[in-house]
C-alpha cells in the first residue's frame, strides 16, 4: 500500500510573507500563538524536543524523508503555489529535486487558489489573485514543472506522471489547459499525464465534466464533513420547519434561527474522529476514479482561533486501528493500492506526522504497524 501524505512548504521565510504577516513568518510563527481554548484542548502543539525547523536547511528534508520511509509511507505531494508565473514557497521543492539524499518517492499539486487572508481570519482580502491566462502562460507553467516530471523520483500511475489540482472548478479554461499540458508531455518525450483533482466541490458539481481527470482524490476528513455535513443539514431543516410551525401555531410568533444561532455557540465548533472516521469507513466510492484519503487529526485553531474547528477524541491508537481498517478498504472497496494522507506537517491544522512532545513518533508507528497488520510492510 502507498500512503502518500500532503507536504506544506510555508516553514521557511520568504518576503510577501515578511510583507503581509511581518518579518520572520513561518507556519511556526502561528503555532508558537496557539493557545488551549477550553479544558482539555490539546495546544499549543510543540515539535518533539523544539525541531521548529527551517525548509531551507538541506538536512530537514533529508531527516524527514529517512523518518518517512523508515514508517512505511511511500511519497510525499508537495503543494505548488503558482500565481501567473509568480511563485510562492517553491525553494524547498526545488531543493528537494536537486538533493539525491532525498530517496522518498514525490508528487505535485497546484493549489490554485487566491491567495488571500482567510485561512487566518474572517477577512478575505485577496494577497494574490490567481490568473490562468491562455496558451503562453500554461506553456509557461509547463516548462516550471518539466524537470519534476522528468525526476525518477516522480510518482506515476499506470505508468503516467501524476499530476494534481487542488481545486479545478475555479479553473474557466480547464479543457484547454489540460490538452495543452498533455500535447506538451507527449511532445517532450514525458508521455501522457494522470490527472487527479482534490477538493470536494469539484465532485459535487455535477455540472463539471470528470472525464478530464483520471483520478479523485477523496481528501480527508473534508471529503467526510462535507458529505456529512450535506445530512445534518438536511435533517436540521426538517426540525427547524417542524418548531417554527409548532410556535407560529401555538403563540403566534415566528423564530429567526439565524438571529439567535450565536447563543449556542461557545469556542471553537467541535467534530467527533471517531464520527468522522466511522463516515470514511462506511462509505463507498462513487466510481473507480476515487482514490481513497485518511486523516491524522484535524484543529486550525492556531489559525482561527474561536472560528476554528477541533475534531476531538484523536490519538494514535485510534488512529492505527482506523488506519488498518482503510488499507484493507483501499484493496477491496476502491481496488486502489494508493492512500492520499493529510498530512505531513499541516501543523496548524492539526494534521501532522512528525513527532511532537506529546505522542513522539508515535503517530508515525501508528502506520507502520496498520501496514505491517495487513501484510502490506515486510
Amino acid at each position: 500500500m502507498k500512503i502518500i501524505a500532503f507536504y506544506l512548504p510555508q516553514y521557511h521565510e520568504i518576503p510577501e510573507n515578511n510583507e503581509w504577516w511581518g518579518k520572520g513568518f513561518t507556519e511556526w510563527t502561528t503555532m508558537k500563538k496557539a493557545k488551549p481554548l477550553y479544558e482539555g484542548h490539546y495546544q499549543p502543539r510543540i515539535p518533539m524536543d523544539g525541531n521548529y525547523y527551517n525548509l531551507l536547511d538541506p538536512k530537514v528534508m533529508e531527516w524527514q524523508c529517512k523518518i518517512a520511509k523508515d514508517y512505511g509511507l511511500y511519497g510525499f505531494c508537495f503543494y505548488h503555489y503558482w500565481f501567473d508565473g509568480h511563485l510562492l514557497l517553491q525553494k524547498p521543492v526545488e531543493q528537494y529535486l536537486k538533493d539525491e539524499k532525498c530517496e522518498l518517492p514525490f508528487c505535485i499539486c497546484w493549489a490554485n487558489e487566491h491567495w488571500t487572508r482567510a485561512w487566518e481570519s474572517k477577512k478575505n482580502q485577496v494577497l494574490i489573485a490567481q490568473r490562468y491566462g491562455g496558451e503562453k502562460e500554461w506553456i509557461e507553467h509547463f516548462e516550471y514543472l518539466k524537470p519534476f516530471l522528468c525526476d525518477s523520483r516522480y510518482i506515476h500511475i499506470d505508468g503516467k506522471p501524476l499530476v494534481i489540482i487542488y481545486r479545478p472548478e475555479l479553473i474557466d479554461c480547464l479543457e484547454k489547459m489540460l490538452k495543452c499540458w498533455q500535447k506538451l508531455a507527449i511532445n517532450c518525450g514525458i508521455g501522457e499525464l494522470s490527472f487527479a483533482y482534490q477538493y470536494v466541490n469539484y465532485d459535487l458539481d455535477e455540472s463539471k465534466d470528470k472525464s478530464l481527470f483520471d483520478y479523485a482524490i477523496e481528501y480527508q476528513p473534508v471529503y467526510a464533513t462535507t458529505y456529512m455535513g450535506m445530512d445534518v443539514a438536511r435533517n436540521k431543516t426538517i426540525s427547524k420547519n417542524k418548531t417554527k410551525l409548532f410556535f407560529e401555531k401555538k403563540f403566534h410568533v415566528i423564530l429567526d434561527f439565524n438571529s439567535i444561532k450565536h447563543l449556542f455557540r461557545e469556542g471553537p465548533k467541535k467534530t467527533s474522529y471517531d464520527l468522522t472516521w466511522k463516515y470514511i469507513l462506511n462509505h463507498k466510492p462513487k466510481d473507480m476514479k476515487h482514490l481513497p484519503g485518511a486523516f491524522v487529526d484535524w484543529d486550525n485553531t492556531p489559525r482561527k482561533g474561536e472560528n476554528g474547528t477541533v475534531f476531538t477524541g484523536a490519538t494514535p491508537e485510534k488512529f492505527r486501528e482506523y488506519m488498518e481498517k482503510m488499507i484493507i478498504r483501499a484493496k477491496t472497496e476502491y481496488k486502489k493500492d494508493y492512500i492520499f494522507m493529510f498530512a505531513w506537517n499541516e501543523w496548524s491544522e492539526g494534521g501532522y506526522l512528525e513527532p511532537d512532545e506529546k505522542y513522539g513518533y508515535d503517530y508515525l508507528k501508528s502506520i507502520k504497524r496498520a501496514l505491517v497488520e495487513t501484510n502490506e510492510l515486510p
